[in-house]
Order: structure tokens, then C-alpha cells, then sequence
């Protein structure tokens, strides 16, 4: 049997302003910071076993991730595959506008030179297929909360296209998968 962890990265000051980040590279506020250091003392404190973190390159999950590689002495590299979704035309706009919730119903819409949440789940799970592969090495893998809904759907195969849609991680939430 394999494991995999999850975390989605530390507060930022779009995250309390409900901005929706996306590509946009934004970094940890102190909070953030602070999230990130409680999450490596929780894998040290309860002995969590993870070989490697691999971490999307966008600021806010590299600093997440190197605040935990740094506090628990796990190696971090940097998974292009990771990087959260190119939100288009609604980068920096509130995600609670009736106009973003209506879009994020739509699965396949791409917003508008965007990346649709079909692309993502592929690109996602591609990069998931290789990483089972390797049952003997576990991996964090530190992104966002668009990618954290692709990951439960991954291993999560009776999830709903409406649970998919609502699936939400909150900052530095650490989830374990097995397989």
C-alpha cells in the first residue's frame, strides 16, 4: 500500500480578501507563514514519514513548502504540474461573485483564456498516475485549492461533479491518501 499527503498553502492576503489568486503569484502573509511552520511541527511531532515534497512553483506553495522542508528536514523540489489553475478573466476578482460561481459550475469552460477544471483533473491526474507508481516513497505535494479538488477526486471516486465543484481545502490542511 502506497501514501500520499496533501496541503494546500499558507494564507495570503487574497485568501482573507477572497480574491481569487490563480496564476497570480502571491505571496504567504505572516498568518500564512505561521500556518506553515504549525504544519512541519505537526509532521515532526507525530512522526509523519515523507520522503520528498514537491510543491508548485507559484510563491505562496514554494514558501509553504520550504518552511516545511527547512523546519522537518525534508527535501523539496519544485513540480511544475502542481501550479494552480489559470483562472482568466476572473484572476483578482471576488470567488464569491455570482458570476465566478456560476463558471465554476461549468467544468469545461476555460474562463475565458483560463484553464478549465477538466484540464487541470488531466493534467493532475497524469502527474498522480506516475507518482503511485512509486508505493515505496511518500510524497506532500503542496498546491492549491484547485488542485487539491483534483487530487480527492483522484482518490476519491465516488465524488460528485457537485461535490467536486464545492470540494474546498483550507490553508495548510494536511490530508493523507493511500492506495
Amino acid at each position: 500500500m502506497g501514501t500520499l499527503y496533501f496541503t494546500r498553502h499558507g494564507e495570503t492576503a487574497w485568501n482573507i480578501e477572497h480574491k481569487i489568486c490563480g496564476l497570480t503569484d502571491i505571496v504567504l502573509n505572516e498568518n500564512g507563514k505561521a500556518d506553515a511552520a504549525r504544519l512541519a511541527e505537526k509532521i515532526i511531532s507525530e512522526k509523519i514519514r515523507i520522503d520528498e515534497i514537491l510543491y508548485s512553483p507559484l510563491a505562496r506553495a514554494k514558501e509553504t513548502a520550504f518552511i516545511i522542508s527547512r523546519t522537518a528536514k525534508i527535501p523539496a523540489n519544485e513540480e511544475i504540474m502542481l501550479v494552480e489553475r489559470n483562472c482568466g478573466k476572473f484572476e483578482g476578482k471576488l470567488n464569491t461573485s455570482d458570476e465566478f460561481l456560476a463558471a465554476q459550475k461549468q467544468i469545461c469552460t476555460n474562463y475565458g483564456n483560463g484553464e478549465s477544471m477538466l484540464r487541470i483533473a488531466q493534467r493532475i491526474y497524469n502527474l498522480l498516475d506516475r507518482l503511485v507508481q512509486e508505493k515505496e516513497k511518500i510524497y506532500l505535494l503542496v498546491g492549491h485549492n484547485g488542485i487539491a479538488r483534483a487530487v480527492e477526486s483522484y482518490f476519491n471516486d465516488s465524488l460528485t461533479t457537485e461535490e467536486f465543484i464545492s470540494f474546498r481545502m483550507k490553508n495548510c490542511e494536511l490530508r493523507k491518501y493511500t492506495f
